[in-house]
């Protein structure tokens, strides 16, 4: 049966993480052919759409539209309409919206269908030279220091590899209680994934942090770490960097002192006081 006789149908449309040849041909026929186009950033979605010459109208399904906006589409699809549900990279409800329209559709009984294509998740795996048989992909770590690092310590004993994504503004502070909890582990930092300034660092938790302590951490992140050694969840941690020697880590990275300090702080759960009378004492020494 032809595409076009098909009662209505949810596509979960996979569209490139960087590189437009990336889509798949069969991505750009669905999309052609769907009644109906559910873009997480509508402006994002119609520069695909112009450099692919595809003129199926759009409608903005993001976070903030996702819970009203899902009822709508259920509905639409229930009338017999084909929509197809895309992000702005990647494939629809990892770490993106999607999910939420996807279980109400299945609730409903309608039919969703999957349209493969790139992953950032995978792409990061596999070129992580760290082992693909088992891993554990853990999304966006929390915001906040202290949850951050508790987040960090439930993982301390997984032994399947794991994979991270991160905003360029946090991996400095990610990686700082990467090393503080999970030790001095194999892993790399993927970023600008097929982009024109792709790039991938690999070697220790200490050796990657070094690294993007030299150079500014720009575009978006995906973290893969190596899992822990058989028995290491039963191993004590390894020991925290000395609170004046993470500020100035921190602030040699281009962090205002206030801001070192209040992270700082939060990651070793200790006052900012505390770290900030250390911070003092270090500043002393040095100029003596």
């Amino acid at each position: 049966m032809a595409l076009m006789e098909q009662p209505g149908v949810l596509y979960v449309v996979a569209t490139p993480i960087g590189n437009l040849e990336d889509i798949t041909l069969r991505a750009l026929r669905i999309l052609r052919e769907v009644h109906l186009i559910a873009a997480e950033d509508t402006r994002v979605t119609r520069k695909l759409l112009a450099h692919c010459d595809i003129h199926t109208p759009l409608t903005s399904y993001h976070r903030h539209t996702e819970a009203r906006k899902a009822a709508w589409l259920v509905e639409q699809v229930a009338s017999g309409r084909r929509v197809a549900l895309v992000s702005d990279a990647g494939m629809p409800g990892i770490s993106d919206p999607g999910h939420e329209l996807i279980a109400a559709c299945v609730a409903a009984g309608l039919d969703v269908v999957a349209v493969p294509g790139p992953s950032a998740v995978i792409t990061a795996l596999v070129v992580s030279g760290l082992p693909t048989r088992r891993f554990a992909f853990e999304g966006f770590l929390p915001r906040v220091a202290g949850e951050r690092r508790q987040h960090l310590e439930a993982l301390r004993g997984e032994e399947r590899t794991l994979v991270f994504y991160e905003a360029p503004s946090r991996v400095l502070a990610t990686l700082e209680a990467m090393a503080s909890v999970l030790g001095d582990r194999p892993m790399a930092a993927a970023r600008e994934l097929t982009k024109k300034f792709e790039e991938v660092v690999r070697g220790r938790v200490s050796e990657v942090l070094a690294h993007f302590r030299a150079h500014r951490p720009q575009g978006e992140f995906v973290l893969v770490v190596a899992g822990a050694e058989p028995g290491e969840a039963n191993a004590p941690p390894p020991p925290a960097e000395a609170p004046e020697e993470a500020v100035a880590a921190l602030v040699a990275a281009g962090s205002s002192e206030r801001d070192a300090i209040r992270t700082v702080a939060a990651e070793h759960h200790l006052s900012r006081k505390e770290v900030y009378a250390a911070w003092l004492e270090r500043k002393r020494r040095a100029d003596e």
